[in-house]
């Protein structure tokens, strides 16, 4: 059985780590909502309200940040049992990578409320557009290796993340700012390397959220 497993099989097994196991589920599940209602808000020119709904969204992903810590400051305080603390000390890690990415996602939102049109990703550059389709395969699979405990598909997310999101990302703004990279209107250039770089760091922490998968407590975030 890996590591995560007894995790997992540990904070079922108490009353109290068995709530914030089940929010956390439950936290990641919306923070992806979230983030795919940002990215269609983006691309459709959604303003105002529809923007202002999504936001209220983060209320509830905090929240569930600080019941989560709550919940097992709680149990480590009353139960005075620091065996598996590390077991704590992860679920908590893991959060605080959930709420970064709900953060950055209302950075999104306000792009979209800001740029004077839609923004479609592919109609400023390619690059970009597989940026954000990388983001977006990742957001899906890291929930579902999360929810079902796939080392494999954990294994291949941090292997493939670099690649996938890091290089492109930082070519594409190290092009735009030396110029070498020309897309006309300076709004354009300015929203596409904000953009690219909100998504790199969504990509980043979905990476950490990953890596809990696979990784002992102290290697969270990094390669094996």
């Amino acid at each position: 059985m890996s590591v995560f497993k007894n995790l997992v099989n540990i904070w079922k097994s108490e009353d109290s780590l068995s709530q914030a196991w089940a929010s956390s589920n439950e936290m990641l599940t919306l923070s992806h909502a979230m983030f795919t209602d940002a990215i269609n808000a983006l691309r459709s020119g959604e303003k105002n309200k529809v923007i202002k709904s999504i936001k209220q969204r983060d209320t509830d992903i905090n929240n569930y940040q600080r019941d989560i810590r709550k919940k097992v400051v709680t149990y480590y305080s009353i139960s005075k049992d620091v065996t598996n603390i590390d077991s704590g000390l992860v679920l908590i890690n893991m959060v605080v990578d959930i709420e970064r990415v709900g953060d950055y996602t209302k950075n999104i939102l306000d792009l979209a409320k800001h740029h004077p049109k839609k923004l479609v990703s592919e109609k400023i550059s390619d690059d970009l557009r597989i940026i954000e389709k990388a983001v977006i395969e990742r957001f899906g699979n890291t929930v579902k290796t999360i929810q079902e405990m796939d080392e494999e598909i954990a294994k291949d997310l941090i292997k493939s993340y670099r690649n996938d999101l890091g290089k492109l990302s930082d070519n594409l703004v190290a092009s735009s700012i030396s110029g070498s990279l020309q897309i006309g209107e300076e709004h354009k250039a300015a929203s596409m390397v904000l953009y690219a770089r909100y998504l790199k760091r969504i990509g980043a922490h979905l990476k950490n959220i990953t890596s809990v998968v696979v990784n002992p407590f102290e290697s969270i975030g990094y390669k094996k």
